[in-house]
């Protein structure tokens, strides 16, 4: 082997392995029950004027800092991570989020151990096959320092340990709970739920005043007053009925929904449940046992075409059109027929890496079925979204622990969620 020939061979790992990189770090911010970051020390007396400038204040948050660099820095995280939306606007949201999360944490003595930070990054450099100093060199290349990496692994130990501490004893499962979701979920027996919506936009502008009025509605348990809310703040096609959904089963909710529903008591209301742009809230109506299989889906034939301009009356005089002409979801090929490409969509995808929003309204439709609801971010473009079918399996054997667990899980990240709400709602939070 050549000396170039070698150097190239030792450079490998760091050329070719980012497309693994971005897809773990991808993988580890899907998993993560919510972001959030430690804050870091940096010498600021030592840096020239210009670096200065980048680690003066950005926002305050109850008088903790957020610098400019670190706003860049987690931008540049979610970047690599394909995040979607407005990649600045997520960054300094997170950001605000994760002072949140590190004050509540203080005020009850929970910090990251340096060897539980570091067991972090091994294992993180342990699925991309790489040792964990050529990781942080490979992601050096990208403009991300260590640093950044070590405080967003280190912000799930954080805040993994203030969720199960504050709420951990809100969190059991009863075997009744168990035996539910194994036959959810295994096609022994079946479930279906009668249940109502409120479903608010959320603005970058409304945010703040949009999660604590969520959290508000969480804690309803009047059908009646619930009602109410829907038909003055949902933006739901089911607004005027005050938000009333027919009979639905379980298994077509999206998974992450499946257990939180499944908690519920009549009258109760769900924690805030996140989508793209909205925040919906979910109240038990009632619950039937029916008495024969409920299919498990592995995937979710669906279509989704786009017609800019969103609820215009031209848009809307195309749906009714859509809706008098197609019966199935090819008749879709020939209303798009000569359009660019990218405006009709047809995925068929496992359920859970379906989009939230979108999987709510493909869990209200039956075969060939057809929604209106969803727009693009603004209703700048009305989506006509269309279910073609959905491929039921066989479950394989469930483990009752593994249940229990996956029970567990959603609890805590609802009561996670909820809580998050409700520190932001409270927080004094200052735009520098």
């Amino acid at each position: 082997m050549t000396a170039n020939a070698a150097e190239m061979q030792e450079d490998k790992p760091l050329m070719m392995r980012r497309s693994l990189i971005r897809s773990a770090l991808r993988a580890t911010y899907r998993a993560a029950t919510v972001s959030t970051s430690v804050l870091a020390t940096y010498a600021v007396l030592s840096l020239p004027v210009q670096a200065q400038n980048a680690f003066s204040p950005a926002i305050l948050v109850n008088g903790s800092v957020v610098s400019h660099y670190e706003i860049d820095q987690r931008a540049q995280l979610l970047n690599i991570m394909s995040a979607p939306g407005d990649i600045g606007e997520l960054a300094r949201e997170q950001l605000i989020d994760d002072r949140l999360k590190l004050q509540s944490a203080r005020e009850i003595g929970i910090a990251a151990s340096e060897e539980g930070i570091q067991n972090g990054i091994n294992n993180f450099a342990a699925r991309v096959n790489m040792k964990p100093e050529d990781l942080i060199k490979a992601l050096a290349a990208e403009g991300i320092a260590e640093e950044t990496l070590r405080d967003f692994l280190a912000s799930q130990i954080i805040w993994g340990g203030v969720v199960n501490t504050r709420f951990g004893a809100n969190a059991e499962v009863s075997e009744e709970e168990i035996d539910r979701a194994i036959g959810q979920n295994s096609g022994a027996g079946g479930v279906r739920v009668l249940l109502s919506e409120i479903v608010i936009p959320v603005t970058p502008q409304n945010q703040q005043q949009v999660t604590s009025l969520a959290a508000q509605i969480s804690e309803l348990t009047s059908f009646t007053d619930f009602e109410n809310a829907a038909r003055i703040y949902s933006a739901a096609g089911t607004k005027e009925d005050g938000g009333r959904l027919d009979w639905m089963n379980v298994t077509n909710l999206p998974a992450e929904l499946r257990p939180v529903i499944s908690a519920l008591r009549k009258g109760q209301v769900t924690p805030p449940f996140q989508l793209p742009n909205a925040i919906a809230l979910f109240q038990l109506r009632g619950v039937e046992e029916t008495g024969r299989a409920t299919p498990k889906y592995s995937a979710i034939d669906y279509a989704m075409y786009t017609l800019p301009g969103g609820r215009t009356e031209d848009n809307l005089k195309i749906v009714t059109k859509i809706r008098n002409d197609v019966d199935r979801c090819d008749d879709l090929y020939g209303i798009a027929y000569g359009q660019p490409a990218e405006l009709l969509v047809r995925e068929n995808l496992p359920p859970n890496e379906i989009p939230n929003d979108v999987a709510l309204e493909l869990a209200k439709l039956d075969q060939n079925e057809i929604s209106t609801q969803l727009t693009t971010a603004g209703g700048q473009s009305l989506i006509v979204l269309m279910l073609c079918g959905r491929t039921a399996v066989l479950d394989e054997d469930l483990s009752r622990e593994d249940v229990a667990q996956a029970l567990r899980n959603a609890r805590l990240e609802s009561y996670a969620n909820s809580y998050l709400s409700q520190l932001r709602a409270q927080a004094r939070i200052t735009e520098k």
